[in-house]
């Protein structure tokens, strides 16, 4: 089989021959930000085997309950890292555009290259959303690369470990998710059966008392329609499992404030996203309102918005999704900022087994890790996309060995792509 990376793909059916490599963006071409090794005359000689340079960039979209797409970086040393953008179209292509940035760096100067495609990508976005996104599957992939160049895990990197293994939460889901009886018979299920002691659930079901989608406010009879299902999955669990629940920025703020003090009363570890994330005002009235533990920070880009919602004290925990947020070392500044304000961190996380696997390293690095989010666990085949076991009894235990510390099995990847993708080289 010929091997194509998707900057490369076959789309002439499509009349669509772009190559996002080439796009001229004269901003990228004269910023005095640029931070490439020859501008900033990086040029001395490495020792040990660390004079490695990269050789190319690629990009594979698997097709699991989210389009996963999947980055490789080579380098002439025969050595290869792997990482993960969030999903989400156009993310592929941005990759692919910022390949030429990297090509021939040092991929140890994760720091400096990370920095580098922040200012490059400057005018194309690089503030926050997809391009932010990007980089950070980028990222994830030199934190794996250079472990292995370095010979040593990709918490090394970090600084180090505060724990052998991360506690995982369960994104749990029914046939019948408005049905408070359903569950709480779910959250029997995963707790007995599959080992978890952390559980999500989602609130912003349909109770069949909504008048109108578009106003966000929720009448008092959905209110104890979702207070119902807080109450019968607490008290079906209690002191076997923590809960929270998500609504997945959907309320308005004074509906959010209801909500909340409707739960107060039960052992809610969170509640998660009760109003949009646009108005931070909004939030932090809303966190300030209630007793209920409120979770934000899954559409928050970066470390400069993230630390609005702890500076602010708009959040009891911060919940910043690795590969979408910036990466390894931008979740690592949050739980940095976050430390300072004694709050948790529960990484959000709706990733295959490699960008779950980096929020894991992290999670190790952190004083303040709280939990890492499992949202595949429905999807049979979520761990047969790399050799190595991930979860066991609802904890990540940190591999020592070199990067991640796993291995892409490319027979399930390839069976598993989405449709018209085309498979990256596999390592030499």
């Amino acid at each position: 089989m010929e091997y194509l990376f998707r900057g490369q793909s076959e789309r002439s059916d499509m009349g669509n021959d772009i190559d996002y490599a080439d796009l001229h963006d004269p901003n990228a071409e004269y910023t005095m930000r640029e931070l490439s090794a020859e501008t900033m005359g990086v040029t001395a000689k490495r020792g040990g085997g660390r004079d490695v340079e990269i050789t190319d960039v690629q990009t594979t979209m698997v097709d699991g309950n989210f389009p996963w797409t999947l980055v490789r970086i080579y380098t002439d040393a025969g050595v290869v890292g792997t990482g993960e953008a969030y999903w989400g179209a156009g993310v592929p292509e941005l990759i692919e555009r910022m390949k030429p940035f990297v090509i021939g760096e040092n991929p140890l100067d994760i720091d400096r290259l990370y920095e580098h495609l922040i200012q490059k990508m400057s005018g194309e976005g690089s503030v926050e959303g997809i391009t932010v996104t990007a980089i950070a599957g980028i990222e994830i992939a030199l934190h794996d690369l250079a472990g292995k160049i370095l010979e040593v895990p990709a918490y090394q990197l970090l600084g180090g470990k505060y724990r052998d293994e991360v506690r995982v939460y369960c994104d749990c889901h029914t046939e019948e998710e408005a049905d408070p009886d359903a569950c709480a018979d779910e959250a029997r299920r995963v707790v007995d059966e599959l080992g978890y002691d952390a559980l999500k659930f989602d609130l912003d079901v349909p109770s069949g008392l909504e008048k109108d989608r578009a106003n966000r406010h929720l009448r008092p009879g959905e209110i104890r329609h979702k207070a119902e299902i807080v109450e019968k999955v607490t008290e079906e669990v209690k002191d076997e499992a923590d809960v929270a629940f998500d609504c997945h920025w959907t309320f308005s703020g004074g509906s959010g404030k209801r909500l909340a003090d409707a739960i107060e009363e039960y052992d809610v570890w969170w509640l998660e996203d009760p109003v949009p994330p646009e108005n931070l005002e909004v939030q932090e009235e809303v966190t300030k309102s209630t007793k209920t533990p409120i979770t934000v920070g899954e559409n928050r880009y970066r470390v400069t918005e993230e630390r609005r919602l702890i500076e602010n004290q708009a959040v009891d925990i911060i919940a910043p999704d690795l590969p979408k947020v910036g990466g390894m070392r931008e979740t690592q500044k949050i739980a940095d900022a976050a430390n300072q304000y004694y709050i948790p961190v529960a990484m959000h996380n709706v990733s295959s087994p490699i960008a779950t696997m980096a929020s894991a390293h992290v999670g190790t690095a952190i004083p303040n890790s709280l939990a890492v989010e499992y949202h595949s666990y429905e999807l049979g085949w979520w761990e047969e996309l790399v050799e190595e076991s991930v979860i066991e009894n609802g904890y990540i235990e940190i591999p020592e060995e070199p990067g991640l510390g796993l291995t892409l099995d490319m027979d399930a990847v390839e069976e598993h792509m989405v449709d018209g993708e085309t498979l990256f080289d596999p390592a030499e």
